[in-house]
């Protein structure tokens, strides 16, 4: 099964508990909305690792690969 922005989606959802679904679609730039703080972040890249099955070194992205749900899928979850 290859991983989408949903799962990544219901991932933040489930540490975001005051955070209605609505409030989440896959362009909402989860940095600038402060969706994912500085702690979450450290965790959702963990998360993205998880899902790719492989770790990423620190020269393979940038803050802006981790904007919206569709960058995310788009830069670390596509083959």
């Amino acid at each position: 099964m290859t991983a989408t922005w949903q799962d990544v989606r219901s991932w933040i959802l489930r540490r975001n508990p005051d955070l209605a679904e609505g409030d989440l679609d896959p362009e909402t730039d989860i940095i600038e909305s402060r969706i994912v703080d500085s702690l979450q972040f450290v965790e959702l890249v963990l998360f993205v690792e998880e899902l790719r099955g492989e770790m990423m070194q620190s020269t393979d992205f940038d803050l802006d690969s981790f904007r919206t749900l569709k960058d995310i899928e788009k830069n670390f979850l596509t083959v």
